[in-house]
């Protein structure tokens, strides 16, 4: 009798094993699916790594969404036009030997395409994309290669652009909007423009990845200042170290904020700043605005310069929501002032 019950009690604990091998293993599963699902949870630390690209597929090849210019013949593109003739802007965008494939060839096909100039700063001179080397690789390498690359282009392109913009190879930019901000500025005056942070300093600095634009006359402070040592390498954070440096060399914080307030830079993908309560209140970000942050559909301006953080796939996506997408008849509602030098091109459709 004795023995048949330690028999069934022994097929009780081989059952139970079994059963919680297999329930273990099917709640791995199902979280597993659920976790695939779920958007990537950024880093709480303003200046931690980007995101890695662990599971991500890559898209293979340029799409060249702006091929066929049949729907796009009678646009009326003269402000457009116009304002790439008079805000001239040079952009560089930081990559990697490893991204040039994965990431920088896909802003290449889009935003960089409206660039007066444009130039890929990598770690390795790629002759082919073409690519320039200056640094070595790694994130305690940014801001040297930020110091090299702003260098380079002092020295090789300081007079074919009026404004200098730095971009990662996961921002999107959109031209049009950058050029309607900055006419209304001097490059020849001390300012430089991007998503302005608060801390570690009286005017704050400009967030990294959601880019930044400086004018001729700041780049030409920037340079010197390493020549003439007012500013050091003294700081592995790109965006922080090169605020500290603009304050030093009276470079001014400008507000790239549209007319009626809203943000134009954009740390982050579209989402993260129009669905309430995506980014938690606990999140960096909240206290790291230089003006107070709106959260949902108010957060960002109709004349939106840049997103940060965009995958390949969704820097397609943003080309075709920005220059193709449209609906049927409508004015836009939001027309800020033109600058006084390009009323005179006014579109038939706003007069």
């Amino acid at each position: 009798m004795a023995s048949k019950s330690w028999l069934n009690f022994l097929i009780f604990l081989c059952g139970s094993a079994i059963g919680f091998v297999l329930c273990s293993q099917l709640f791995s599963v199902l979280l597993g699916e659920q976790g695939d699902t779920q958007p990537t949870i950024l880093h709480n630390d303003p200046h931690a790594r980007h995101l890695d690209d662990n599971g991500q597929k890559h898209l293979k090849g340029q799409m060249h969404f702006n091929a066929d210019t049949s729907q796009h013949k009678d646009e009326n593109t003269d402000i457009p036009e116009n304002l790439y003739q008079k805000v001239k802007i040079l952009c560089w965008i930081m990559t990697g030997p490893q991204n040039l494939e994965k990431k920088a060839e896909h802003v290449k096909a889009t935003w960089a395409q409206r660039c007066n100039k444009v130039l890929f700063m990598s770690s390795e001179e790629n002759k082919d994309f073409p690519a320039v080397g200056e640094t070595r690789e790694g994130r305690d390498q940014l801001y040297w290669k930020t110091i090299k690359a702003f260098q380079y282009v002092h020295d090789h392109y300081l007079e074919d652009a009026d404004w200098f913009m730095k971009a990662d190879d996961d921002t999107y930019v959109i031209l049009d909007n950058l050029r309607w901000l900055l006419s209304k500025h001097n490059p020849e005056e001390p300012i430089y423009f991007g998503r302005r942070f608060k801390p570690y300093g009286k005017q704050g600095y400009m967030s990294g990845g959601a880019g930044y634009v400086l004018s001729k006359e700041a780049l030409k402070r920037f340079v010197d200042a390493f020549e003439t040592e007012k500013c050091t390498h003294s700081s592995s954070i790109e965006d922080l170290a090169l605020g500290r440096c603009m304050e030093i060399i009276n470079v001014e914080a400008g507000d790239s904020r549209d007319t009626i307030g809203k943000e134009t830079f954009h740390p982050f993908v579209s989402e993260r700043h129009l669905i309430k309560d995506f980014l938690p209140k606990t999140f960096w970000y909240w206290n790291y605005n230089y003006y107070p942050p709106i959260e949902g559909p108010g957060c960002c301006s109709d004349l939106a310069v840049s997103f940060h953080y965009v995958d390949p796939t969704t820097m397609y996506e943003l080309e075709y929501l920005v220059y193709h997408l449209h609906s049927y008849g409508y004015l836009y509602r939001y027309q800020p002032a033109l600058p006084e030098n390009t009323k005179g091109q006014k579109s038939s459709i706003q007069k």
